[in-house]
């Protein structure tokens, strides 16, 4: 299926051309139903802040169900769609990323699903229906897998209460996003070029599951890029910004990107848990050592959402607030 074509990029330039990174062999995997799993999340978060979970108790038909109708969103003309958007905050967008210059081989939906779920008025449609089912139970199920890791990691981190980081996920005012993103071949191009460039999640944790193709890549420590294996059965789980404020760098948002594929389709749905507008962020007191120094200012989620609407993708936003 090819929804983006080369005409279809109007006066907005191609993405650059980029090398494919080689397979990295030492993404952590962890199955939660495995004990001495909240060790294993904490060295990870701290290694990596990238890892992936295996026995995380999400059907796979329910995962499978929000594909398809993704795929089907994605399949209609594109005048259909562009009224869903311009995703300026929520809805569809097509290769602009944000309102600072940044595009990408890219099209993608992106939704508000907690304080107002579902509030997309094409999903009230009679002929949503099935589409607002799946987003219904995916999102449900996957908030539930989020809280749960969080929770693991306290209990790795040896801190109470075990919902210091999940309760700001399940807050009635927390301000989490479901993004749906496709990334369709591109004829005539025999290479790869970028989906989505490089930057780090700015919420307290991203769940992303993806179909069976690769495109996916992460940075290590020394600053290299490594591409990730695709595993359409698991989840992989990213350390946010928030996240890292939170335990005073201990836990490190990872630094990713997309590399979307000449020939074939990729299809990713991830999971943003994020804290409510008006929560202060800053490094939790029962997580620093004595002596230890705040590497942050305290500054509130609204504030930090501002800063990083103002930036590209690639700027390290969480500087302007580094003490």
């Amino acid at each position: 299926m090819v929804v983006l074509t080369k005409p279809a990029l109007g006066q907005v330039s191609l993405p650059r051309p980029q090398k494919p990174s080689p397979y990295f062999s030492g993404i952590p995997v962890i199955d939660l139903s495995e004990p001495g799993s909240e060790a294993l999340l904490v060295r990870a978060c701290e290694e990596l802040g990238f890892f992936k979970v295996t026995n995380h108790g999400i059907p796979v038909e329910l995962i499978a169900s929000l594909e398809e109708e993704a795929m089907k969103f994605f399949a209609l003309p594109q005048a259909e769609k562009e009224r869903v958007g311009p995703a300026t905050l929520f809805g569809y967008g097509s290769r602009t990323i944000g309102s600072n210059g940044d595009i990408g081989w890219v099209e993608y939906l992106l939704m508000q699903i907690t304080s107002k779920p579902m509030s997309l008025p094409f999903l009230m449609d009679a002929s949503a229906s099935s589409f607002r089912s799946a987003l219904n139970e995916y999102i449900s199920a996957v908030r539930k897998l989020a809280c749960e890791v969080l929770e693991l990691m306290a209990d790795g981190l040896k801190i109470e209460p075990r919902n210091v980081f999940s309760k700001l996920v399940m807050d009635e005012e927390s301000d989490s996003v479901l993004r749906l993103n496709h990334y369709p071949p591109c004829p005539g191009f025999n290479g790869t070029m970028t989906g989505f460039g490089e930057h780090t999640d700015p919420q307290i944790i991203s769940v992303l599951r993806s179909n069976n193709i690769a495109g996916l890549e992460i940075t290590l420590r020394d600053g290299s890029w490594v591409s990730v294996l695709p595993d359409q059965a698991s989840f992989f789980i990213n350390v946010g910004d928030s996240l890292q404020v939170l335990t005073n760098g201990r836990f490190r948002s990872v630094r990713h990107r997309v590399l979307a594929n000449g020939s074939k389709s990729r299809v990713s749905m991830v999971y943003f848990g994020g804290p409510p507008s008006g929560e202060r962020l800053a490094p939790l007191p029962l997580l620093m050592a004595e002596g230890e120094q705040s590497l942050y200012r305290e500054f509130t989620w609204c504030e930090y959402k501002r800063c990083a609407c103002r930036t590209m993708l690639a700027d390290n936003r969480l500087g302007q607030f580094e003490k």
